[in-house]
């Protein structure tokens, strides 16, 4: 009402408002689903723990379950360097291909830790027994400190040295849900 008189809001009006919350809402939405590009590398080292076991199905067909503890070339998430990361892995060997699934457990340098898990996209090559080339899928699913509520995922292509060890280049996405 102004001076006794009703008046009608205007529609135009209305629509801005409308159009300005909607926009504040997709603005602020868009914002906290935000993702941090992960890239990363690990220098793995030969595993410190191995136990294998003959499946007698076949020739060279076995199950493995291994510990490695690998080291950041690059790499970080929040901001935070990744620092180390200890692979605990089932494997299954048939010949000379490989297929594996497991569980990366990632320090940081301030000292809270990152859960992965990951599976093989595929065979892996053997030569010799060694690891040669094989790639997997990872995902972020938690972890401690800053880490607890982080999703993320991604992949990682692997290649064997002659030494027995790896290096794994990693790419992804990271979520640091608050």
């Amino acid at each position: 009402m102004r001076g006794g008189i009703l008046v009608m809001p205007d529609e135009s009006e209305d629509m801005r408002k409308l159009l300005l919350i909607g926009c504040s809402v997709l603005l602020l939405g868009s914002l906290s689903l935000a993702k941090d590009k992960l890239v990363s590398q690990w220098n793995c080292g030969k595993p410190s723990e191995a136990h294998s076991i003959d499946v007698g199905d076949q020739a060279n067909h076995t199950y493995a379950v291994t510990k490695t503890t690998c080291t950041a070339s690059k790499g970080e998430v929040g901001g935070v360097k990744e620092k180390e990361g200890v692979g605990t892995q089932f494997s299954e060997t048939m010949g000379d291909t490989t297929t594996w699934h497991g569980v990366f457990v990632v320090t940081a340098e301030n000292g809270d830790k990152i859960h992965n898990t990951y599976a093989s996209s595929g065979k892996g090559t053997l030569k010799d027994g060694q690891f040669q080339l094989g790639s997997n899928k990872w995902s972020m699913v938690g972890g401690t400190g800053k880490f607890a509520t982080v999703k993320g995922e991604g992949s990682c292509t692997g290649k064997g040295n002659a030494d027995g060890t790896a290096t794994w280049d990693c790419e992804g996405v990271v979520n640091l849900a608050k």
